[in-house]
């Protein structure tokens, strides 16, 4: 199998006059590569990992072994420093047998994002290297109970202490939390002067006052915990603040724009995986002497889902070229 960190593409190869994306011979290498990878070492723990709801640690192996966990991180912090594009292949192709999987690289961009975006060169030295060599994951901690789709309306609290944050409140829905050992974390630092006032921080498992709350019992995904963490007088250094006091809310909107195509790459990649198992189904299944899959209503059926899919993978590989120009 090619190794994953060889030679995935790189912002500088995609044409600049593109208005949508390029598919190379390179992403048709990583599509492969993981497929391979995911058929081999992540799909016969996926039941399992979804039915006892436990964390999918082969897959993280296996991700990390072959450096498809963090593709996103640039070269310079010791990464592959793929494409937008790469990206969502490689969380589409994994997805595409066990959704929980997906998230290991998923959740890595999104709470690496506002580093990538907005940090000084100081903390992303600080932090991505852990992250591109799998030693560390980071999630994103910007929701909470009563400030969801309306998240400016937080009320976890930051005040600068000397040479320290020291951040109280709770977040909610943290994707990986438990697991992750870098937390970007959204909190009020001006308060009464909406999100202008919201700043971003980068929180470590091990500093004083950082706590994971009780797992949620979810429909889904169960393999990946979703859990509060509870933040109390939970002190930081001074310099993990990412970017400029009030800035935060911002940064959280760009990361968004990067990070929702690879959330539509893992429903591509799951609706796909459900179509591989339907066209088996019904090649295999025998009704009046013939196979379901003869039968003209059938093939009709199977024909739009896969037309959708493609479709739906065409719009998440152009939001994802879109965001890697900077595009709205």
């Amino acid at each position: 199998m090619r190794p994953a960190a060889d030679g995935l593409p790189t912002l500088e190869g995609v044409p600049s006059d593109t208005d949508v994306y390029a598919l190379t011979d390179i992403h048709a290498h990583v599509r492969e590569a993981v497929r391979e990878l995911a058929a081999h070492e992540i799909a016969p723990f996926a039941a399992d990992v979804d039915e006892r709801a436990r964390y999918p640690e082969e897959a993280l192996k296996a991700l990390v072994r072959s450096g498809f966990h963090a593709t996103h991180v640039p070269e310079d912090y010791d990464g592959p420093g793929a494409d937008g594009v790469s990206t969502c292949i490689v969380i589409e192709e994994v997805a595409r047998v066990c959704a929980t999987s997906s998230l290991i690289p998923a959740v890595n961009k999104l709470g690496s994002m506002p580093l990538l975006l907005s940090a000084s060169p100081e903390l992303k030295a600080q932090v991505l290297p852990s992250i591109a060599s799998g030693e560390a994951a980071i999630s994103y901690a910007l929701s909470e109970r009563e400030a969801g789709s309306d998240a400016a309306a937080m009320t976890t609290r930051a005040r600068r202490d000397g040479e320290h944050w020291v951040l109280n409140g709770t977040k909610a829905w943290i994707t990986n939390a438990g697991v992750s050992r870098w937390y970007t974390v959204m909190a009020v630092t001006e308060p009464g002067i909406g999100p202008k006032g919201i700043s971003a921080f980068v929180v470590h498992a091990d500093d004083p006052g950082f706590e994971v709350g009780t797992p949620e019992r979810k429909m889904g995904i169960k393999g990946s915990p979703t859990c509060e963490i509870h933040l109390t007088d939970c002190t930081i250094p001074a310099d993990r603040i990412i970017g400029e006091p009030g800035t935060g809310f911002s940064t959280a909107l760009r990361t968004l724009d990067h990070t929702r195509p690879t959330i539509g790459a893992q429903a591509v990649g799951i609706a796909q995986g459900a179509l591989d198992h339907s066209v088996a189904y019904v090649k295999d299944r025998k009704q009046f002497g013939q196979r379901v899959a003869d039968f003209q209503g059938v093939q009709f059926m199977i024909a739009d889902m896969a037309m959708k899919i493609e479709a739906a993978r065409h719009m998440v590989y152009v939001a994802a070229g879109r965001a890697d120009r900077g595009e709205t």
